[in-house]
C-alpha cells in the first residue's frame, strides 16, 4: 500500500514538473518567492487594522501566531524528524527533473510554503465576514497556486504539500476559534466589520 502511494506521489510530481513552459516557469518562481509577498502582507495587515479597529489588537497577533506556528512546526519539527528528501535531492528522481529555481534545503516533509499560505488563508476565511467572499476566494486561489508551485518546481512531493496545507489549516482554525471566543468576551457589542 505504501509503495502504491509513493508511486502515485512520484507520478503526480513528475506530471506537474514535466508540463512546463518558460512563462509558467517564471510565474511559478514568482509565486514561490516569499519576499515577493512581503509588500502584499504589509497591505493586508494595514487593511485588517483598519477593518477590525481595536479588535485588530487581538486578531493580528493570532493571525501571526497561526502562520508562525505553521512555519516552525513544519520546518523545525517535521522536516528534521521525518528527514524525507526533497524530490530534487532524491537520487532516483533528481536527474529527470526540471529545476528552474534550484533545490532548497535537503528535507521536504512537510511544505512550509503550503503550511504558511493555508494558515493565512483559512484564518482569514474564518474571521472575515461574508461580504468579503471574493477576497476569501482570491486568498484561496493564492494559497493553491503557491502550493502547486512547490510541486511544479520539484521542491516538494504532492503529499508534502497536502500535509503542509492540512497543518496550516488546522492551526488557523485553532487561532481563529480563539479569536472569535476572545473577541466575543472582550467586545460583546455587535460591532460590524
Amino acid at each position: 500500500m505504501i509503495e502504491t502511494l509513493q508511486a502515485f506521489d512520484n507520478w503526480l510530481l513528475l506530471t506537474a514538473n514535466r508540463n512546463h513552459t518558460a512563462k509558467l516557469d517564471t510565474l511559478m518562481v514568482f509565486f514561490t518567492e516569499r519576499f515577493v509577498w512581503f509588500p502584499a502582507y504589509f497591505v493586508l495587515l494595514v487593511l485588517l487594522a483598519y477593518l477590525f479597529g481595536r479588535r485588530a489588537y487581538l486578531l493580528l497577533p493570532l493571525l501571526g501566531l497561526s502562520v508562525a506556528l505553521a512555519d516552525s512546526i513544519s520546518s523545525r519539527l517535521f522536516k528534521p524528524y521525518f528527514a524525507r528528501l526533497r524530490p530534487c535531492h532524491n537520487p532516483d528522481l533528481s536527474a529527470t527533473l526540471n529545476l528552474v529555481n534550484g533545490c532548497g534545503g535537503q528535507f521536504g516533509f512537510m511544505s512550509s510554503h503550503a503550511a504558511n499560505a493555508f494558515a493565512l488563508t483559512v484564518f482569514m476565511a474564518l474571521v472575515l465576514p461574508r461580504r468579503f467572499r471574493i477576497a476569501k476566494w482570491l486568498l484561496l486561489a493564492w494559497a493553491v497556486v503557491v502550493s502547486y508551485s512547490r510541486i511544479y518546481l520539484a521542491a516538494h512531493f504532492p503529499s508534502d504539500v497536502l500535509a503542509g496545507a492540512l497543518l496550516g489549516s488546522a492551526l488557523a482554525w485553532i487561532c481563529a476559534t480563539l479569536y472569535k471566543r476572545q473577541a466575543a468576551k472582550w467586545w460583546p457589542e455587535n460591532q460590524p466589520v
